[in-house]
């Protein structure tokens, strides 16, 4: 364990091999030196996640080697919380039960000294989503990750008039001065979803390129992208900004490769799951997209 977390802390740099560093090769390295941990570590996700998502969610988890908890009651919180290596938090099906139960969570998840990760779906659609994820940012997130509309808004803490639900009318570009705003002001790393996805801390940050449009076509794979983040940063809780970017390359390229096999939507997703799985070292090496922006 002791050598595993520092290969974690401290990837192989390119100045360890033959040839000068290579940046995007460091990047690539990185990505799959966080994905081989997980696979090794298997570490223990709690979602609580919206009903439309749980499915892919789940099995994104499980494809990358993590694994799942889909525990939302509260009577569980405290004996179940303590014990996941993350948390997620998903808001697209809010209830009043499923509220406190979150805000239960995210405590436990604190005081256990556990990362957590927020997805704040939809923040714009009503008065009470928008409360709910505010309150829930005052429990200090690991990670938040949206499309650019939503950190838009919840950056602001306002609704954004003319909101399509969990559609983006805004690219990912356009909310990266409020996404450093909020990285700074929540003191979380901050991802924002789009053609490009770009994770900052406030000061840093990291673009990814890897992804195709038609995972847009597939309900709750924003969703599932979070829980993916999650379990990466559950075996990287020291550096959650290079833990949440690879989780983002990993799961743009299952996206790219199972395009590659795909008709459509519906078996898209099938391919991308079985990707998930079944990517390699030189896979990841020679296909991820993440790079620094100065």
């Amino acid at each position: 364990m002791e050598e595993q977390e520092a290969t974690i802390r401290n990837p192989p740099s390119a100045s360890d091999e033959a040839g000068p560093p290579d940046a995007s090769s460091i990047w690539a390295r990185m990505a799959w030196t966080h994905l081989d941990a997980v696979r090794k570590r298997a570490p223990l996700v709690q979602c609580i996640t919206n009903l439309v998502s749980m499915d892919i969610a789940a099995n994104v988890l499980l494809a990358s080697g993590a694994s799942p908890a889909m525990i939302h009651s509260i009577n569980e919180i405290q004996d179940f919380t303590p014990k996941a290596d993350a948390l997620y938090i998903n808001i697209g099906t809010l209830s009043a039960e499923w509220v406190p139960a979150m805000q239960a969570a995210a405590k436990a998840a604190l005081e256990a000294n556990r990362p957590w990760v927020l997805d704040p779906v939809a923040v714009s659609a009503s008065s009470y989503r928008m409360e709910a994820c505010l309150e829930l940012v005052k429990l200090r997130p690991t990670v938040i990750r949206g499309n650019a509309s939503e950190i838009l808004a919840l950056s602001s803490a306002c609704r954004i008039s003319g909101a399509k639900g969990v559609d983006s009318a805004h690219e990912s570009i356009d909310a990266l001065d409020a996404a450093k705003s909020l990285a700074k002001s929540s003191n979380a790393v901050v991802a924002v979803s789009g053609a490009v996805d770009f994770i900052t801390d406030g000061d840093h940050v990291i673009s990814c390129s890897n992804g195709v449009s038609l995972m847009q076509k597939i309900t709750a794979t924003g969703c599932a992208v979070t829980a993916l983040i999650a379990a990466f940063v559950a075996i990287d809780p020291w550096n959650p900004l290079k833990a949440t970017a690879s989780a983002l390359a990993v799961f743009g390229l299952a996206g790219e490769l199972g395009m590659e096999m795909a008709s459509g939507p519906a078996s898209l997703r099938m391919h991308m799951v079985d990707w998930l799985y079944r990517l390699t070292e030189s896979t990841v090496a020679t296909r991820v997209r993440l790079s620094e922006r100065s």
